[in-house]
């Protein structure tokens, strides 16, 4: 009874503790690297922009601009009903103007990312001020995902509707639009956003200055690593993707494919991710999975040889080219990318090749390829893969791209997934590694395979 007694008073003084820490805004930094615009695609990403659909926390499709959909016509045909959103300057959105920002997002002069993978859709119309239907000239059956993307995001000049609203004052301070019927806001429904190196966002966390890191990946890992911070605290995500290298120069010694399996196998028997955490597993295949392919994912022709074989194996290939052979691997600068050449090197040095690191934007003979997927679709991966591959795979990507049906899409996936891999155009490696940091009081926050964390999903109360 008497521990009973004193604990009662240090309990009750630990809650008020998380209660008070709780009444504060929510600090959030942003990795920058090189200028790399990070703080301001997670502005439009999770807080000042939308799409007619976005992510929630989990990474899956929830309404945004629209508030419900149809897909008809096997995937030829989306049909969106519009909510009741408003501008950043409380106008209401209207059918036009989305349609007018779609069109705009989706034409092949606006040349981002997801450009390639848009070349299906034919229309998008305004069939009432409520209604838009977006008409594709082949089925899609995974368009809400690319609806989804900041890429897509709907802008009415300088004005979004995402769930969130920019405050006056210093710095980036958001907060959901208050009803005027709603209870008044508190300062901790206000987020605060910051751009900054790893190193500083890492230290800024481990000091209790921040609630949470967003854009970690391989580069800057080791920071983490070293920082000493606790296990719950640090999250990595489930990312779906492409981690690997691919072959851009194919000249001399790489111009043959055994040649390059040699390297490929190099590279792969290395274990290159226990550089940097034991728990990233190795993958050896170019889709993780068939996803919309006629197949299942198409192996490396070394995949039953032994690990000694295949050392065997590729030494004795760059023994018979009887010349010395320099590879230039092209990889970003930071010490998780230090530790991952270290090992690649070495796994180059086994079999006779001498390895040369160059940056990731130099000539180079394999290019460090890691992105997340924006949606599942077997297309994706064997196109980001395919840098420079041989032509009857590109032509089968490109035929796969054109199938008027899906089961004529699959089977010519299926077909250019076993090209790419006949040809070693890329060596897989892993999953791409994502991490954040976040404190216990962001209950809502979780990690998943698109590896995109909305600010208005922090808390787990906010819509």
């Amino acid at each position: 009874m008497t521990r009973l007694l004193f604990l009662g008073p240090l309990l009750l003084t630990l809650a008020a503790c998380d209660r008070g820490a709780d009444e504060r805004p929510v600090v959030v930094d942003a990795i920058e690297r090189d200028g790399n615009g990070n703080t301001e695609r997670v502005l439009l990403r999770s807080a000042l922009a939308q799409g007619l659909v976005r992510f929630d926390a989990a990474g899956q499709v929830e309404p945004a601009i629209a508030e419900r959909w149809n897909m008809v016509d096997d995937g030829r045909s989306y049909i969106f009903r519009l909510g009741t959103a408003t501008w950043s300057d409380g106008r209401p959105v209207t059918a036009d103007q989305v349609v007018t920002a779609l069109r705009r997002a989706a034409r092949i002069e606006a040349g981002h990312r997801l450009t390639p993978f848009l070349r299906s859709i034919d229309e998008i119309v305004a069939m009432t001020p409520q209604v838009i239907e977006i008409r594709l000239k082949r089925p899609n059956t995974e368009l809400l995902t690319l609806l989804a993307q900041p890429e897509l995001a709907v802008m009415h000049g300088a004005q979004g509707s995402g769930p969130m609203r920019r405050l006056r004052g210093e710095g980036v301070r958001l907060r959901a639009p208050v009803d005027s019927d709603a209870p008044a806001p508190v300062p901790a429904d206000e987020v605060r956003l910051n751009g900054a190196r790893a190193a500083l966002a890492v230290a800024r966390f481990g000091a209790k200055r921040s609630d949470l890191v967003l854009g970690g990946a391989l580069a800057d890992w080791p920071i983490v690593a070293a920082a000493g911070l606790r296990t719950t605290d640090i999250r990595v995500d489930p990312a779906r993707g492409l981690f690997g290298f691919a072959f851009v120069g194919r000249d001399g010694f790489l111009a043959a494919p055994l040649n390059r399996a040699a390297v490929a196998m190099a590279i792969q028997t290395g274990n290159l991710p226990a550089a940097i955490d034991g728990g990233w597993a190795s993958i050896d295949t170019i889709l993780p999975e068939a996803f919309d392919s006629a197949s299942d994912p198409a192996l490396p022709p070394w995949r039953k040889l032994t690990e000694d074989q295949r050392w065997q194996t590729a030494r004795a290939q760059v023994a018979a080219w009887g010349r010395p052979v320099t590879v230039r691997v092209a990889l970003p600068d930071g010490p998780g990318a230090t530790l991952l050449w270290g090992r690649m090197a070495a796994a180059l040095a086994r079999i006779g090749i001498r390895g040369q690191r160059v940056a990731i934007d130099a000539p180079a003979d394999l290019l460090l390829i890691d992105r997340v997927a924006p949606y599942d679709s077997a297309r994706w991966y064997l196109a980001t893969a395919c840098r420079g591959c041989a032509m009857d795979a590109m032509t089968l990507i490109a035929a796969a791209r054109d199938a008027t049906s899906l089961p004529e899409r699959a089977q010519r996936l299926a077909a250019a997934d076993a090209a790419l891999a006949a040809d070693v155009a890329f060596v897989s490696v892993a999953r791409p590694w994502r991490w954040s940091l976040v404190a216990p009081r962001l209950r809502g926050f979780q990690i998943n395979p698109r590896a995109v964390h909305p600010l208005n999903h922090l808390r787990g109360d906010t819509k």
